[in-house]
């Protein structure tokens, strides 16, 4: 029995914490599953930033609903609050609404609407966030009222001579707070908030950064247990299911997207996340990952060969990546475009490629843009041709696909734009060849 007992502790994975990231997040006890203390500072600026840009208006955002839980596929909780609403209150609450009303004089008061706590219901969903003195305490906001007190939006809007903006279609209660139609027209007079939320969601706060630090360092870790466990002869899904545990050990609540470990001939595809394949001696690897920690997201990915050992062409093809990915890296400071790291790295790519790729450059397998924004969402929102600010975080991620050599290779990093430069938030993945093959010959922690 004692030896039984050793030998499947021996089966448990060790847990792996991420690096040099920082997991003492407050936690608020007596909030609904123990949630994240909000930041009640940083909301309240990203609000008053918001009355700023819109001027005399009613502003209305709905959190969202619960998912049915007989109804839906659900492939994490239950409920992930609407970005817009959590952006502006840091809160995680189903059916709830903010309103910020400014009068033509300036003058803005906000108000949050809660649905009324159910204590019936709570014995199957656990405990609500109602309205009431907690809420005020939690939030920051001085108001904080029932959603059957609701009013009409666009009536308010009418008796003060103010625009409605909102970010959505949506009724609740009988309110209703349409958006734009499909060709960009507004419906009813009610404006879409969006472009400005989405211009204010570009520049990161300490909070946020915070959080999409704490996201990134989860989805390190993974990569760095990948590294280690992985072995020809394993399915993707093995892998995957590493990448996750490490994600959920080191706090994140989801994964950002579906993770993409695809190998081999699924190297060459681009959002492959079937995960089913078994990896072969001499594949290559693609790992693209994303934990998600307080409603932001990490995407980070890298290409491993699953042996250990790059072959020649293999090494030659990686290192052209690499190259291109850094020299766009270099170029990273405010005042560039995306469009300019997009050139600065298919440039690298055409010099770079000699006769890899004959009888034309690589850059004839580099087929998708090179950059995205990061926050909420792993594609984020905003606009591509604003220049880069300080405060702004994009991925860089180059790749060649030679589907004829069943040969992927995608490097891919999460890049904060600084008053001097860059910062590459992901840096704890090792990037470069002798560091990858380094890291595999390590002792795995996963037997």
């Amino acid at each position: 029995m004692r030896i039984l007992i050793i030998l499947l502790a021996l089966a448990v994975p060790l847990p792996v914490l991420a690096q040099g990231v920082d997991f003492s997040w407050p936690l608020e006890e007596d909030l609904p599953g123990a949630g994240r203390a909000i930041d009640r500072e940083a909301t309240a600026g990203r609000r008053a930033r918001l009355v700023e840009e819109l001027g005399p208006s009613v502003f209305a955002v709905y959190s969202g609903d619960m998912r049915d839980l007989e109804a839906d596929v659900l492939q994490d909780n239950d409920f992930r609050a609407n970005d817009y609403f959590h952006y502006l209150t840091s809160l995680e609450a189903p059916q709830a609404w903010l309103l910020i009303v400014t009068g033509p004089d300036g003058s803005s008061e906000t108000k949050l609407y809660l649905p009324q706590r159910r204590p019936d219901m709570e014995r199957w969903t656990g405990k609500k966030l109602g309205p009431g003195e907690r809420a005020v305490q939690l939030t920051g906001i001085e108001e904080v009222i029932s959603t059957s007190s609701l009013p009409d939006f666009e009536e308010l809007a009418s008796s003060l001579g103010v625009p409605l903006y909102t970010v959505q279609p949506r009724a609740a209660n009988g309110h209703s707070a349409p958006v734009r139609s499909e060709d960009g027209a507004t419906q009813g007079g009610v404006r879409d908030a969006r472009p400005v939320l989405d211009g204010l969601r570009l520049i990161k706060d300490e909070d946020e950064l915070g959080r999409l630090r704490r996201a990134i360092g989860a989805t390190v870790a993974a990569h760095r247990q990948a590294m280690r466990a992985v072995q020809p002869g394993w399915h993707e899904y093995q892998v995957e299911a590493i990448v996750e545990y490490t994600f959920r050990f080191n706090g994140a609540e989801r994964v950002g997207f579906p993770s993409i470990i695809g190998s081999g001939p699924n190297s060459t595809t681009l959002h492959y996340d079937v995960n089913r394949r078994r990896i072969e001696d001499g594949d290559l690897i693609v790992i693209d990952i994303g934990a998600e920690f307080g409603q932001y997201s990490a995407d980070v990915t890298r290409t491993i060969p699953v042996n250990g050992r790059f072959t020649p062409r293999q090494r030659a093809i990686y290192e052209l990546v690499l190259g291109a990915q850094q020299a766009a890296i270099d170029m990273v400071k405010p005042g560039v475009t995306v469009r300019d790291l997009t050139i600065r790295a298919r440039a690298y790519i055409d010099e770079h490629s000699g006769d890899l790729c004959q009888p034309s450059s690589c850059n004839a397998y580099f087929i998708h843009g090179l950059s995205h924004w990061l926050g909420m969402r792993v594609h984020d929102v905003g606009d591509y041709s604003r220049v880069l600010e300080p405060g702004m975080v994009l991925t860089i991620e180059p790749g060649i696909y030679i589907e004829a050599e069943e040969l992927g290779v995608r490097i891919e990093d999460d890049i904060l734009v600084t008053a001097d430069g860059a910062v590459v938030l992901s840096e704890g993945a090792p990037r470069s060849v002798d560091d990858i093959e380094a890291l595999m010959r390590e002792t795995p922690i996963f037997p």
